[in-house]
């Protein structure tokens, strides 16, 4: 029997980033709570209630979009949801990855069941059923302006529930449900056939509440976000390495410089980056040496790490609210005791400022780590700073060492500069200028990602370069550090001569972004925060 740790409630408001990607990387399972049932049920037949009464409701019995006024017939109303799909579906570029297509199944399915969208339960069931299956539509991932919701992507996913299109079904090996293996493309009639899952008759209502929402950007925020955890804690752990390596001084982490600015990010931060120096015995080593002051990536970390703490923490929290909201139009109020048509009421859910907001600030924090990352790397391979060899190559001049590591990261911020502009600068008016205003919030969301794995780069290769440039000390850093060390050298060995390292570099960044080096750190402080 599933232990509830393992059981994700689908109710419209507990629902988490974590467990986002735990039911799309199939840890955990999803269950649709029966109060949450109860409330889509109630809403559906207020929508039943306004058909029956002959009354006019935009989503419901009329066109969309600049063709609002159009009014269309009851027979008509089913065909009418499945057009809508069908014309919509018209996203361009790559595909999404599957486990991203299930993140967006999983976060529907959340917002419908808050109960104001006015589908029927079986909606949500079909996709969470999808969800546990492993069946991901096929969703190029271009489509989306983050307002009138994520129309042209959310349209694919609707497709394939109507059992129409591609998708990828995830194959596992072994019994029981075995080990994941990969990724396989088919047609979507075949996903759900193959599970035994019947497809979806769209009803009135129905198609328009699927495709309405924010659902895209939150899909992509969630792993941003999570991600982000990681490489926050990494830069942190950079640092603390960094600081070992060139023997700079603990002071500017000293508590009494931090309480007296009262910037709760970077007290936090700084207080991270003492316990992670704390126990060594590099800092005694060198108590009496003639450095005056470090440069600023060093003496100032604490003041550019710092916001980061803070807009995370803040980002986080808007994703939650956003995860737990509805976010389609119209929306559906029931009230059993006056039915009417105040029941429906129409409105700007949908549009993703906030999240393009707080993507594009995430953005433009993850270049800002970067670019101090990569100057502790530049110090660590400069003689003049670090008083080591030159690149930290054994025989310098006939090798180059590390040098290209550091050109390296320079390219990968150069990446993250132009990444570094806010998608939501940009405006473009649509549908016959009635959707006037609109957010790039999923361009801001996606750009995220890509910032994300830029900087898990430049972090591997300070990582990289600190230690092995902690090779040379004959004083050994903290316990924390130490086992970071370690860990680290299970994927790049120590420096015997030229070799090619980019495949280490690239190894060594995805373990980052997955959190391994987190993981590594909190097994031995596990309280660090």
């Amino acid at each position: 029997m599933r232990a509830m740790s393992d059981i994700v409630q689908i109710d419209g408001e507990s629902l988490s980033a974590h467990d986002v990607l735990d039911l799309a990387k199939g840890r955990k399972k999803a269950q649709f709570s029966e109060q949450a049932r109860n409330r889509v049920i109630l809403a559906r037949e207020s929508v039943l209630g306004i058909i029956n009464r002959g009354e006019t409701a935009y989503g419901i019995n009329t066109g969309f979009g600049s063709l609002s006024k159009v009014s269309i017939g009851p027979d008509d109303l089913e065909e009418l949801q499945t057009n809508l799909i069908r014309s919509h579906a018209c996203a361009l570029g790559e595909d999404m990855h599957p486990e991203d297509v299930l993140a967006m199944m999983i976060i529907r399915a959340n917002s419908l069941a808050k109960g104001n969208s006015g589908v029927r339960p079986e909606v949500i069931d079909l996709l969470l059923s999808c969800v546990h299956s492993g069946i991901a539509p096929r969703i190029p991932r271009i489509g989306s302006l983050g307002a009138s919701g994520d129309l042209a992507p959310l349209a694919h996913l609707a497709l394939g529930l109507l059992g129409e299109g591609e998708g990828y079904i995830r194959t596992t090996t072994g019994q029981h449900g075995g080990t994941f293996h990969g990724w396989r493309n088919t047609q979507m009639s075949a996903a759900l056939k193959i599970s035994g899952l019947e497809p979806l008759c769209l009803q009135a209502k129905e198609g328009l509440s699927l495709i309405n929402g924010t659902t895209q950007m939150c899909a992509w925020l969630s792993r941003a976000t999570c991600e982000f955890d990681h490489l926050l804690r990494a830069s942190d752990i950079a640092l603390a390495l960094s600081i070992e390596a060139l023997n700079a001084s603990h002071a500017p982490f000293d508590k009494r410089l931090h309480e007296v600015r009262q910037q709760p990010g970077q007290s936090a931060m700084a207080q991270r980056v003492r316990r992670l120096l704390d126990g060594g015995t590099i800092r005694d080593a060198h108590a009496d040496c003639d450095k005056v002051q470090d440069s600023y990536s060093l003496r100032c970390a604490p003041q550019v790490h710092g916001p980061a703490h803070e807009a995370l923490a803040n980002c986080v929290n808007t994703l939650t609210l956003e995860l737990n909201s509805a976010t389609d139009n119209p929306l559906i109020f029931p009230d059993p005791n006056n039915p009417g048509p105040h029941e429906v009421v129409s409105g700007g859910n949908f549009h993703g400022q906030i999240l393009g907001l707080c993507a594009d600030q995430m953005s433009l924090i993850a270049h800002e780590l970067a670019v101090i990352s990569e100057r502790r790397t530049n110090q660590l391979l400069d003689p003049i700073w670090s008083g080591l060899p030159a690149y930290l190559a054994k025989n310098s001049g006939l090798e180059s060492g590390l040098m290209i590591v550091q050109y390296v990261a320079a390219a990968a911020i150069a990446e993250m500069h132009v990444g570094g502009v806010p998608a939501t600068l940009s405006n473009v008016s649509v549908s016959n200028n009635k959707e006037d205003h609109v957010s790039m919030g999923a361009t801001a969301c996606h750009k995220l990602i890509l910032q994300n794995a830029h900087l898990s780069r430049v972090l591997a290769c300070e990582i990289i370069s600190s230690v092995e440039a902690l090779e040379y000390n004959e004083n050994d850093p903290s316990p924390v550090l130490m086992a970071v060390s370690e860990w680290l050298r299970e994927r790049v060995p120590k420096l015997t001569g030229d070799r090619s390292m980019g495949q280490e570099i690239e190894d060594t960044s995805r373990a980052i972004l997955d959190g391994e080096i987190s993981e590594c750190a909190l097994s031995i402080l596990p309280d660090l925060s």
